[in-house]
């Protein structure tokens, strides 16, 4: 069991890490004038999306579900913690398809937000990694 949380942990910090640099390069690439510039971040936000963040998600879920399956359907009833965080993980996975709703949109040339709008779009995982973290560990309720 402890080789599986050891797996599911470095892929939640890996998916986490592209969730706070994706809407980053939306920043710079929502204030970048020139095409060169505009090319290059779609080919980063691409690669990252794409290489990064999706394939470390799914194994995130996966190794997720692995440890779940440790446990019996009456321990999980009770661990009303788990299920706020359960909530939490699966808002995680919207904010992650609107990423790629939003990196649609850049790579189609179709970008209406400014960079104001992603700075504080950047901020939202931030929020749920605190809350899940402190159930993970102090388990409130």
């Amino acid at each position: 069991m402890l080789w599986v949380k050891s797996f599911h942990l470095i892929c939640v910090v890996t998916w986490f890490a592209a969730l706070f640099y994706l809407p980053r390069l939306f920043v710079y690439h929502a204030m970048s004038e020139d095409q060169a510039s505009n090319e290059r971040f779609k080919i980063m936000e691409r690669k990252l999306y794409r290489g990064i963040m999706t394939p470390s998600a799914v194994l995130a879920l996966f190794f997720g579900g692995w440890l779940l399956s440790y446990y019996s359907w009456e321990s999980i009833a009770v661990m009303h913690w788990l299920h706020v965080k359960l909530i939490l993980v699966a808002l995680l996975f919207v904010y992650h398809g609107y990423c790629g709703r939003l990196l649609k949109q850049f790579k189609n040339d179709e970008n209406t937000r400014s960079h104001v709008f992603y700075r504080w779009f950047n901020e939202l995982p931030v929020l749920v990694l605190i809350s899940v973290i402190i159930l993970a560990v102090v388990k409130p309720f």
